[in-house]
């Protein structure tokens, strides 16, 4: 295994490029399959590319805002000090890596926002305090937990097909959570996947320490905040700033909101995740001016998602308006019958994720011909819709965009972490493929 890791870790850092090299890149390889395959025009094909590079901008707002408030919750008092707690009973750098998985993975299935955050902080400070901890595979451990989103109550389709009004109501109506994350084949998955998916982490840890690169303390070690001293600065406008009334009020006011919310019978989606972990957050920060603080710092995280989306919405307009997706996703179905459909959809959806990494506009340009399919062949819809869920959640392992967050917590390059994620990659598509298997045939 170590030997497999080592050949991926090396065969990365000689040819993968960085993220917004990649997203070039592949932005150029659908413009050439979608002429060669399809047979639509250069210029066609150019304005749809350009019409389409901003209709994402909306969904663009909604992951940049719970990514950045993620990080607020991720770094609030509390959050940090409970991360300090789990860190000082870690001696071990396989136990350490085990913990990152774990602390990625539950935060994920939380919030996929707050994971990715919370995942990189409790890996940079297990490797701080833990001596022989392998840098790079820790933050490949701990982004490895981003899969359970895929599963978790973030998780953007079985969000979106359980909401009144979604794009596809007509054509399969709502499917609630507890035939998709809450069902029982999924709860299982969830179970095994927490279980082994830190042990095969730690499993990867190079044996011989000379093959151990430690984390710099020097470069990695947080910096301390500025304290702000209200006693050196009486004014009414300091006050106001550093008030934990105002907070409290705007907070108990929010919580309320949310209440009244789910009360009424409104379902989960990613506006109101985004209010719950704004007004939570608030709350747990205490005061305006602590919040803003901590904000600041979480907009670091977010300027690759500003940078690169609008060129995955442009690539996603290439393949709806060439036809591309159906194409590829055609293949996959035509193969199919009522109880391989949901597997060829899974495996169609970790493809086409290389194209359009964001789920809910991923499932935009496939969700339509499989839920077609899944009619046409009598194959349950909750179950189809969660291969295309489990499909893009798998991809997103070795997706270079979702791994944006994790290089600025990190400090690291693309290239020094994507040989473990390769080998993580293929252990959970196991674990995936076997799921939605015996889904299909046995539960």
């Amino acid at each position: 295994m170590e030997k497999l890791t080592n050949f991926f870790t090396e065969v990365m850092k000689k040819y993968l490029p960085d993220p917004f090299v990649f997203a070039i890149g592949l932005t150029l390889l659908t413009f050439v399959l979608a002429i060669l395959i399809e047979d639509i025009s250069f210029v066609d094909l150019t304005s749809a590319w350009g019409n389409g590079f901003w209709d994402l901008l909306a969904f663009t707002t909604q992951m940049a805002v719970i990514l950045a408030m993620g990080y607020v919750l991720a770094t609030a008092p509390v959050t940090d000090r409970l991360l300090n707690k789990i860190a000082s009973m870690v001696h071990t750098p396989k136990m350490a890596i085990i913990v990152a998985t774990l602390v990625g993975g539950i935060g994920s299935y939380l919030n996929w926002g707050f994971g990715l955050v919370i995942g990189g902080i409790i890996a940079k400070k297990l490797a701080l305090k833990v001596k022989g901890v392998h840098y790079p595979l820790i933050i490949a451990a701990a982004y490895s937990g981003f899969t359970f989103y895929g599963l978790g109550i973030s998780a953007s389709i079985p969000i979106l097909i359980s909401t009144p009004g979604h794009f596809l109501e007509d054509a399969m109506g709502l499917i609630t959570l507890s035939e998709t994350i809450f069902s029982l084949p999924m709860i299982i998955t969830t179970i095994v996947l927490l279980i082994t998916l830190p042990l095969f982490n730690a499993m990867l840890h190079p044996k011989d320490p000379k093959n151990v690169v430690e984390i710099d303390p020097a470069i990695y070690a947080d910096k301390p905040r500025v304290k702000l001293n209200i006693s050196e600065d009486n004014t009414l406008a300091n006050k106001l700033n550093n008030s934990r009334i105002l907070a409290y009020a705007i907070g108990a006011l929010g919580l309320l909101y949310i209440v009244i919310y789910f009360t009424n019978g409104n379902s989960l989606n990613l506006n109101i995740l985004n209010f719950i972990i704004l007004f939570v957050g608030i709350i747990l920060l205490g005061t305006p001016a602590r919040y803003t603080e901590h904000l600041a710092d979480g907009i670091k995280t977010i300027s690759g998602i500003i940078l690169q989306f609008p060129f995955y919405a442009g690539i996603m307009a290439i393949m709806a308006a060439s036809g591309l997706v159906d194409t590829i996703a055609k293949v996959f179905v035509d193969l199919s019958n009522e109880q391989t459909l949901p597997f060829w959809g899974l495996i169609s959806s970790f493809f086409i994720n290389f194209f359009a990494p964001s789920a809910g506009g991923h499932w935009a340009v496939q969700g339509p011909f499989m839920i077609d399919a899944a009619k046409e062949l009598g194959t349950s819809l909750a179950e189809t819709s969660m291969s295309v869920m489990l499909g893009n959640a798998w991809n997103d392992l070795v997706q270079p965009f979702w791994i944006l967050p994790a290089l600025a917590l990190s400090r690291l390059k693309l290239k020094d972490i994507m040989g473990f994620l390769v080998m993580i990659m293929f252990y959970v598509g196991i674990i995936y493929i076997i799921a939605t298997l015996a889904w299909s045939y046995l539960l």
